[in-house]
């Protein structure tokens, strides 16, 4: 699956966008983000509140307890503000 960072998640990880392979166990947009907590310090350091980061699952916005079986790419970005 295709990840893809926006704002200061994006700045704190170091990357972009990246492609992983998620490991067993990992069925919801919760479970993905403790993985991928574990993969560094920079991934825990962006992820350290995961209320606070929004999801889009294949452009589409999605809980954090939405599965994420047969999702092609998912986009992790900070809450957006008006103005």
């Amino acid at each position: 699956m295709k990840l893809v960072y926006f704002a200061w998640v994006r700045e704190r990880i170091g990357t972009a966008e990246e492609v992983v392979e998620p490991p067993r166990g990992v069925d919801t947009v919760t479970d993905l983000l403790g993985w991928l907590r574990t993969r560094g310090e920079a991934y825990d350091h962006a992820l350290s509140e995961p209320a606070a980061i929004r999801v889009a699952l294949d452009h589409d916005h999605a809980d954090h307890d939405t599965p994420i079986a047969g999702v092609r790419e998912v986009a992790l970005f900070p809450p957006m503000t008006g103005g």
